[in-house]
């Protein structure tokens, strides 16, 4: 998909004379673009639950809730976290969001973890009542790394994570050209990536890149024609 994208906003400013987007310029807005999109989709997910709530939604085929969860959940992943010390492991380091926690010890699961708070762990080990346990244990982050209670989750592969990852960063890569000739694809390159996100999003990734490239080249013409095509795409998918 990267390859339509990058040659229908290269045809779009191509057609009005406005210039040229060097493949490392659109590699730096395709990142963006997805990321903006990806994001969107939570958004999206969490307006479609307060329509569902209010009885506002459709089900079946208009089930839109069904739908964003199946395309987030093209996301998804689960791990086995590597261990640093006693409890203490490594979180993905593409993780956007952690889901479930998933704890065992001697090789036996014990349970699903709840996430709690930096200010309210101290509290709750204080207490004989409220302090995490092997069949109800809790967990907290903190920059690139999780804490497991009680301690006694100290195995190298006691705990599993299913999380959210973020997409891939795109890059449209090529070979080397002519001097004075436009470089040519090459999806078989090492570092090749394409667009994560679904085939139905290509329409959209080409206005907010053309958005960003009118930005560059300081063409208004070019930003207000990508956030035109947006708004009447958004327009026709409500």
């Amino acid at each position: 998909m990267i390859d339509s994208v990058y040659k229908t906003v290269l045809a779009v400013l191509n057609k009005n004379n406005y210039g040229y987007l060097p493949p490392q310029d659109f590699n730096l807005y395709a990142k963006q673009a997805q990321l903006e999109f990806f994001e969107g989709y939570f958004y999206d997910y969490n307006n479609q639950i307060n329509l569902e709530n209010a009885r506002k939604s459709g089900t079946d085929y208009a089930d839109i809730s069904k739908g964003l969860v199946e395309v987030i959940d093209l996301f998804s992943s689960t791990v086995t976290l590597a261990q640093i010390s006693t409890n203490t492991y490594t979180l993905p380091s593409d993780y956007y969001l952690i889901n479930k926690v998933l704890c065992s010890s001697g090789g036996e699961f014990k349970g699903e973890a709840e996430r709690i708070s930096q200010g309210k762990i101290t509290m709750l080990n204080a207490s004989l009542l409220t302090a995490p346990s092997v069949d109800f244990p809790a967990y907290t982050t903190e920059a690139s790394t999780m804490t497991v209670y009680p301690s006694s989750f100290n195995g190298a592969t006691d705990i599993d994570t299913q999380y959210i990852k973020y997409p891939a960063v795109p890059k449209w890569t090529y070979a080397a050209a002519l001097i004075g000739q436009a470089p040519i694809f090459n999806p078989s390159a090492s570092d090749y990536q394409d667009f994560e996100l679904p085939a139905d999003n290509e329409n959209d990734l080409v206005n907010k890149i053309l958005q960003y490239a009118g930005v560059e080249i300081r063409e208004d013409a070019v930003y207000r024609f990508g956030k035109t095509e947006e708004q009447e795409n958004n327009i026709e998918q409500q």
